[in-house]
């Protein structure tokens, strides 16, 4: 592996993990922050620390030291993930957890000059998108174009204690003021969000309710697949019938500028408790339908939701580093196959 390997926000839970992961895989560390104690606490003399105050300083210092994969956990990503991508090119790569449709929509704008680059640029890897994803594209395999899709992200968490933080209370604001989605007939369509509840019995015998969330899952099982017709549900949703009924008047006084910025900071500062993950494992799971009727299901289980995130990085990177990914951009498991699925400690289940 040639090359340094940046993590940008890497004293969070992902980024310590993922972080700890390379470091064990010998791989040339660079982590960047505002925070120099808080980043040589990550990994202490296994990595080298930068201090950037800001996103127009790191995309500075990107340009001018090009590392070979700079890892990007800095959240925001509607306003942090193109910069920071095109900061890597020519040559460099990207990878980000990425999962709104507006930050997919930015990066896959990229696509044609990413390939003119030589830069590999791989947006949403993290379990929903991966789990989803690989399961869609190995249930089609040797198949023809599917009509109908659905995909449920199914996480389990694990919550460490602390506050949400402002990258975390601008993506719950963020969804609620863009409602749920889906496609139909090739076109995407409004859902309410919330709607499409959904209880699933899950292969190891405990349950979990989803419902429709404007989430990466959505756009990438639909270029995964093809199919004109796909829906995407997440165990995340709000599934209450009474939050659901007061969902669209939130989502118009968020609409607001200065309600938004009032809600993020507000959400930014909630405390939360320490709790353990409610349920064994996580699940990624894919229902796929044929124009003939036919139809074939499957599962992907993971443990801990935000672990098997910086496993998916944790491998990305790596395969980015030794200069594994075809230029252009794509989510994971489009980039390296369904298999990566498997190589960030993921099981199939399929035809279940």
């Amino acid at each position: 592996m040639a090359g340094e390997v940046w993590i940008l926000g890497a004293t969070g839970r992902v980024g310590r993990a993922a972080a700890a992961r390379l470091a064990d895989r010998g791989v040339d560390l660079v982590l960047v922050g505002r925070d120099r104690d808080s980043l040589q606490k990550v990994v202490p003399g296994q990595s080298k620390v930068i201090v950037a105050n800001g996103v127009e300083q790191m995309t500075a210092d990107i340009a001018r030291e090009r590392p070979a994969v700079v890892v990007n956990l800095l959240g925001r990503y509607g306003e942090t993930a193109v910069p920071i991508a095109r900061a890597c090119m020519p040559g460099g790569h990207y990878v980000d957890l990425a999962n709104d449709l507006a930050a997919f929509s930015q990066v896959f704008a990229l696509h044609r000059e990413a390939i003119d680059a030589g830069s590999t640029l791989i947006t949403g890897a993290g379990f929903g998108v991966l789990a989803t994803e690989a399961l869609v594209i190995k249930l089609c395999e040797d198949r023809p174009t599917p009509e109908r899709v659905r995909v449920d992200a199914l996480a389990s968490v694990a919550t460490d204690a602390g506050v949400l933080g402002a990258a975390l209370g601008a993506t719950i604001v963020d969804v609620l003021v863009t409602g749920g989605r889906g496609y139909q007939d090739g076109r995407m369509v409004r859902a309410r969000l919330g709607s499409g509840v959904r209880i699933h019995p899950l292969p190891d015998g405990q349950q979990v309710k989803s419902g429709v969330v404007p989430t990466g899952e959505l756009l990438a099982a639909q270029r995964a697949s093809g199919a004109p017709n796909v829906s995407a549900t997440s165990a995340l949703a709000p599934t209450s019938p009474v939050v659901r009924a007061v969902l669209p008047l939130f989502a118009v006084l968020l609409s607001i500028p200065g309600l938004r910025r009032l809600a993020v900071r507000r959400l930014a500062g909630v405390r939360v408790k320490a709790a353990p993950r409610p349920r064994t494992h996580s699940w990624g799971h894919a229902v796929i339908t044929w124009p003939d009727g036919s139809t074939r299901k499957g599962w992907l289980r993971t443990d801990d939701a935000m672990d098997y995130t910086a496993d998916v990085i944790t491998e990305t990177a790596t395969r980015l580093g030794r200069g594994e990914g075809p230029a252009g951009v794509y989510t994971p498991a489009a980039a390296f196959g369904p298999d990566l699925a498997i190589a960030a400690n993921g099981t199939f289940l399929l035809d279940q």
